[in-house]
């Protein structure tokens, strides 16, 4: 990791200094211990601050498509002679190219305007797994090394297996090295255990119907609507939400059972062929719902009937933005 992270940010200062990329989109280091934060790095001197470790788990895919709507709309207010181009530069695991992927597939921004910093990924700490080994106590320091994690409480020390805290996506993780990057940053990292990712699928979908609907229920009963899913989501950037749309109006806007689940629903069903289930989602909800098992049901659907995994490349549409005349029909029938 050491490495990587001398590597990182020698590039990320050269871009800059070349004027090769105008921001580094990055991690720092958090303020709490083992917690790792976005970083916008603008000058090479700053570069210093990027870090790469087992706590940087935000899909930052989601920031790049953020800064370049925001220039485009400031743009629009300069004379067509004056207007510029914004180049970002991103540090990039698998999951995050596959969300760069589709963003240019989307025609979101040009290939042109983003920099891929590749990293390898062994996976990301799951926050709550972390804390619940910890004995539910309050981190006071820690540290990561050689698949495990120490950490100091008031209890004293504790010596944690990374593989126990790992979170759900990462367990699943067929892609965890960069599709695409301009600098590949350190040596792959070795493929997971492709015959179990959809493991925890094949169990849910065996259960009777009623079972799995009331699953979903129990999880939709924890939501909020505090929209944070939506928020972090990179494949989420609809200029407006239907659930803000009056003309027609979706959904209401209150905390009705049947409002929240049809939320979730039609959220879901948007990331059919979408979802590089990175799992920011999952980890940014405060009421703790089990959003990855059910994108990653979504996710099994678009790979079983169409041969498609989101992301893997950026001239591949997703299967709902496309027609073929040998698309599988059978499914229509028997879902």
């Amino acid at each position: 990791m050491e490495k990587i992270e001398r590597q990182l940010r020698e590039e990320a200062a050269r871009l800059l200094a070349e004027g090769k990329a105008d921001v580094v989109i990055g991690f720092e280091a958090g303020t709490l211990p083992l917690t790792a934060a976005p970083a916008f790095i603008t000058k090479p001197e700053e570069a210093s601050r990027l870090v790469w470790n087992e706590a940087c788990g935000q899909n930052l895919a989601k920031f790049v498509h953020d800064v370049q709507m925001a220039h485009r709309e400031a743009q629009k207010r300069l004379k067509p002679a004056d207007r510029k181009k914004k180049t970002v530069a991103v540090v990039a695991p698998g999951c995050t190219t596959r969300s760069i992927a589709i963003h240019l597939n989307e025609k979101q921004y040009g290939r042109d305007e983003v920099v891929v910093l590749g990293v390898p990924c062994t996976g990301v700490v799951d926050r709550r797994k972390l804390l619940a080994a910890a004995g539910a106590e309050e981190l006071l320091g820690g540290s990561a090394e050689s698949g495990r994690i120490r950490v100091t409480t008031a209890a004293g020390e504790k010596d944690i297996a990374l593989d126990k805290v790992l979170a759900d996506s990462c367990r699943t993780c067929r892609l965890n090295n960069p599709v695409l990057s301009d600098a590949m940053l350190g040596p792959e990292a070795p493929p997971k255990d492709f015959e179990r990712e959809y493991e925890a699928v094949d169990r849910f979908e065996a259960l009777p119907e009623e079972e799995r609907w009331a699953a979903f229920q129990r999880e939709m009963a924890k939501c909020m609507r505090c929209y944070a899913c939506r928020n972090a989501c990179p494949s989420c950037y609809c200029r407006v939400c239907f659930l803000e749309q009056s003309q027609p109006q979706w959904i209401g806007i209150g905390q009705d059972k049947s409002d929240v689940e049809l939320f979730q629903l039609m959220r879901m069903y948007h990331m059919a062929g979408r979802c590089v289930d990175c799992g920011t989602c999952s980890a940014v909800c405060p009421m703790g719902v089990d959003l990855h098992k059910f994108l990653k049901k979504l996710d099994k659907d678009a790979f079983v009937l169409f041969g498609h995994r989101a992301g893997v490349s950026p001239d591949e549409p997703a299967p709902l933005s496309t027609a073929r005349e040998d698309d599988p029909e059978e499914f229509v029938f028997n879902p």
